[in-house]
């Protein structure tokens, strides 16, 4: 005999509808949570663009508050030290800023000093530099010479030069002191008051959330964010430092002019990824070009330095920092290129810094998956939207 057959159960013929039903909202779930990813990164692609002229126009206020985030990051784990030593929190946090200030200005006096002794020699090493790139320019004569002939055949004519006058270097010293001041005492102000204010801040992120898996991803991200970028910046500083003393040492035994100030140079420049390393072998070449006796004497330092650079850079770095904050070289230039296009120097040496921040935060947030998305795949790894995931319940 036949099974008696439930009410409960549904009948055979609802069950496709029903499941066709079910696919066909799924599908159109995942439509909406594809075109809601396709206007996010059509909005971040336009904040990617536009956001460069924003900070550019508004220098003097966003570039204090960056500085001022890159620095309370960088100085809250003394600031925390010292407090836990007993310290009041206010003279902790004025403590770890006058430390910073401290270690700034003994930089500054160790490179400044000796480059005021050599501006007088500046017209005698520029004039011997111009000789020697002159036995240069006479041994590739011949190639003037065809050049000059080309343009003939070519039918192109000398044409008249015209030069603006600029001003000076003195006049623009003079002209960019007062912004220079006013953004330096606006940077350092912030700084404190943001290293005093952390212990608020953290409280206020941790606590006043409504959800406490939110807390615990707000916690992480943000110790994340401290520790990754506090513990890099101090870990490259020892290494500059370290290279600041074999260059300094190196300099004094090749008998190289203010050794201290082409180590301190050296340790400063490195601080920015490819391009210091680059200015300094230019510095080092121009300087011995234009001191030495011949040209071959005069590569000799740059030369050296771009081999300790070498050895820095592929050996030395790479096992202190470890695979935590191995970073992909062309993120690291394109930081590098979009802030300095910002910023200029400034930009340059908090490049890597917000590179760290953002790394960070998107590696507790979740970062957009940008190639699969382009086949198909969702933008993040968990989607906002569960509704793209979850099976609707059929009816009974």
């Amino acid at each position: 005999m036949d099974a008696p057959v439930s009410s409960s159960d549904p009948a055979p013929g609802h069950a496709a509808p029903q499941i066709q039903s079910a696919r066909t909202r799924k599908a159109f779930a995942e439509q909406e949570l594809r075109l809601i990813s396709a206007l996010v990164l059509i909005l971040g692609a336009g904040l990617f663009f536009a956001l460069p002229f924003v900070l550019s126009i508004g220098s003097v206020v966003f570039l204090p508050v960056v500085t001022a985030i890159v620095l309370t990051i960088i100085l809250s784990p003394l600031a925390d030290k010292l407090a836990g030593w007993g310290l009041p929190n206010i003279l902790a946090s004025l403590i770890a800023l006058l430390t910073f200030i401290a270690i700034l200005l003994l930089a500054l006096a160790l490179i400044l000093q000796p480059a005021v002794e050599l501006y007088d020699r500046l017209p005698a090493m520029a004039n011997q530099a111009a000789r020697r790139f002159g036995e240069f320019q006479q041994q590739f004569a011949w190639l003037a010479m065809a050049n000059q002939e080309l343009a003939k055949l070519m039918g192109q004519t000398d044409g008249r030069e015209v030069v603006l006058a600029s001003p000076s270097v003195i006049q623009q010293l003079a002209l960019a002191t007062p912004s220079v001041v006013l953004e330096t005492l606006l940077t350092l102000l912030m700084t404190f008051f943001m290293i005093e204010a952390r212990v608020r801040m953290r409280q206020h992120l941790l606590f006043d959330r409504t959800s406490f898996v939110t807390s615990i991803k707000a916690a992480r991200a943000l110790r994340e964010m401290q520790d990754r970028v506090a513990a890099y910046i101090f870990t490259v500083a020892w290494i500059n430092g370290c290279v600041g003393v074999v260059v300094t040492i190196g300099a004094w035994a090749m008998g190289v002019d203010a050794p201290v100030m082409w180590g301190g140079l050296a340790a400063l420049l490195n601080f920015i990824p490819y391009i210091g390393p680059l200015v300094m072998t230019s510095l080092l070449a121009l300087f011995g070009i234009g001191t030495a006796e011949t040209a071959v004497l005069g590569i000799i330092p740059a030369a050296a330095y771009l081999g300790l650079h070498a050895v820095e850079a592929n050996i030395v770095t790479p096992a202190i920092l470890g695979a935590r904050f191995t970073m992909n070289p062309v993120m690291i230039l394109i930081a590098l290129s979009y802030f300095s296009w910002i910023w200029g120097v400034f930009g340059a040496l908090l490049s890597v810094p917000i590179l760290l921040m953002l790394t960070a935060f998107f590696d507790n947030v979740g970062r957009p998956n940008l190639i699969g998305f382009v086949f198909g795949e969702p933008l993040f790894a968990e989607n906002l939207l569960d509704l793209a995931r979850e099976e609707p319940s059929t009816e009974g």
